[in-house]
């Protein structure tokens, strides 16, 4: 199954199974490139988040006008703050963004109970970095990457090129099939 890709100087479409890594700058257009991403060729969509909120999560997707009807949320951050929260059809929780085993179940939950044309974003491995480790989240991002396969879904993940070096970039850029390199100044190029 082929996916339209809405992201300037990229392929028009990607296959089923393809894992793309975002590479941004701490305060890059990101919310651009992820809602275009959702808002194409989608059935259903989860955005896994650990930067951010269930409900900045739906405030972004309403600010964006995607529809919403096609989203699932995992937030990861507001059981560790402590906020009240209480699972529904379409916002679901982990304890905090180290609970890479958590997460990791809730994508092949979802990926298995939706049909169609289904979209992952994941916002943000750095974040999960900062939470855990690298190397937890290098195993974590290889587990998520084999389900987009078996699932025929395709996935998007956010990595801040400021916060990490070289080294830890070229080690998540070389187990994606493209990658998105977002500069400063908003221009986008692509390798696929």
């Amino acid at each position: 199954m082929d996916y339209t890709l809405a992201v300037e100087n990229a392929p028009e479409t990607i296959s089923g199974g393809t894992g793309v890594l975002l590479l941004h700058p701490s305060i890059g257009e990101t919310d651009r490139i992820d809602t275009d991403f959702f808002k194409t060729d989608t059935d259903h969509f989860l955005v896994v988040s650990t930067r951010t909120t269930a409900r900045e999560v739906e405030q972004k997707l309403e600010h964006y006008d995607v529809d919403e009807d096609s989203a699932v949320i995992l937030d990861t951050l507001s059981v560790e703050r402590g906020y009240s929260r209480r699972g529904t059809d379409d916002v679901h929780y982990v304890s905090a963004p180290d609970d890479l085993d958590g997460i990791v179940a809730k994508v092949e939950e979802f990926l298995t109970s939706h049909d169609g044309k289904v979209r992952l974003s994941v916002d943000s491995l750095t974040e999960m970095i900062y939470y855990a480790d690298e190397d937890g989240v290098v195993d974590a991002t290889e587990k998520l990457l084999a389900l987009l396969a078996e699932h025929d879904a395709v996935g998007l993940f956010h990595l801040s090129k400021e916060v990490h070096d070289e080294a830890t970039l070229d080690r998540f850029r070389e187990r994606f099939d493209g990658v998105i390199d977002l500069a400063d100044d908003g221009s986008v190029t692509t390798e696929f």
